[in-house]
């Protein structure tokens, strides 16, 4: 096209059109008369006069729009037709991979893919969403997420019932989730030790960390599946203390919070303070704050000695600290 042309193709200009109703007038026009206006010839309009080459006659815009078309009118008939064959072709395949569990757990790759199937399922929810989090603390982003997803899913009629670990009732963050949630739609519970992330809304679908960055994860769609985390859950909720229940001292008279009994414990099994801080999801500052504290209270004058007393005292006792709150709600 002439560099001059003001229009796109496929545009027909005001120039263009002035010279095609004189030509529609005189039954033709100079071939040299198209200069200003080189779209009358590329859409069509325009065509040689057999009879004089130095002339161009009008064609009639329907016989110009069908030329125009033709194209694309083959190239949308043999995309369809494509598009047909592979149906035709992948349809037998449909019954045998519907079969197939495997179907049921998607790879969620990137914090974003997590986000988007975390709203989406928030959305669709309609009796309740069962969470364990690890750890004792959540940064605000992830709280500010995760309330606008309790927001939704409470709108929709659904309970929501979380599992955070003991550190969490000193947490600010938790403190302000909880408080923006309507209670009667919210249960809250801690316990010593949780399992990893765990989501799962309704009975249809279950969120858990596919890597130790928790940056991929599984959307796991088996009912069997399901069914069986459902299962896991009811078992760590059950165990777990409701958060408006003060946490019962392992031993009577001891002057230790349920943390420190719980990191007495861990450390009477051997683990190192590092292992410690990991399985009650709290930093290893705050982990060894807890085990100075427990050195004072129980006058401890050395780890070893720590390892004694807490022996002596039955801060070690797996069985002293079962929950003794209500029955788990439905």
């Amino acid at each position: 096209m002439n560099g001059e042309h003001p229009h796109h193709p496929g545009k027909l200009c005001a120039t263009g059109l002035e010279l095609y109703e004189r030509a529609l007038a005189a039954g033709g026009i100079p071939r040299s008369g198209l200069t200003a206006a080189p779209c009358l010839v590329d859409m069509g309009l325009l065509r040689p006069d057999p009879g004089d080459t130095d002339r161009m006659r009008p064609i009639p815009p329907s016989a110009a729009l069908a030329d125009l078309l033709q194209p694309l009118t083959r190239e949308l008939d043999e995309r369809v037709r494509l598009a047909s064959a592979l149906s035709r072709s992948l349809v037998p395949l449909t019954s045998a991979a519907s079969a197939d569990p495997d179907l049921a757990i998607t790879v969620l790759d990137g914090r974003p893919a997590i986000e988007a199937a975390l709203r989406e399922a928030s959305a669709f929810v309609d009796e309740q969403v069962l969470t364990a989090q690890p750890g004792s603390d959540r940064p605000i982003s992830l709280m500010g997420r995760g309330l606008d997803n309790a927001r939704t899913a409470m709108g929709r009629g659904a309970r929501l019932r979380h599992i955070y670990q003991h550190p969490a009732r000193y947490s600010t963050n938790v403190r302000e989730y909880v408080g923006q949630l309507a209670p009667e739609g919210l249960q809250v519970r801690t316990t010593e030790q949780t399992v990893d992330r765990l989501i799962i809304f309704d009975r249809s679908v279950a969120f858990i960390p596919a890597a130790p960055d928790r940056r991929t994860a599984l959307r796991i769609r088996h009912p069997a599946l399901v069914d069986y985390l459902i299962q896991v859950y009811e078992v760590l909720w059950a165990q777990a203390t409701p958060i408006g229940q003060q946490l019962t001292a392992a031993v009577p008279g001891t002057r230790t919070t349920a943390v420190q009994q719980s990191v007495a414990r861990l450390l009477a099994e051997g683990h190192s303070d590092v292992q410690v801080a990991g399985k009650l999801g709290i930093s290893i500052r705050t982990c060894r704050s807890h085990i100075a504290k427990l050195m004072r209270t129980l006058g401890a004058t050395s780890r070893t000695h720590l390892g004694v007393l807490i022996a002596r005292s039955g801060l070690a006792d797996t069985t002293a600290d079962a929950p003794t709150g209500p029955a788990p709600e439905s």
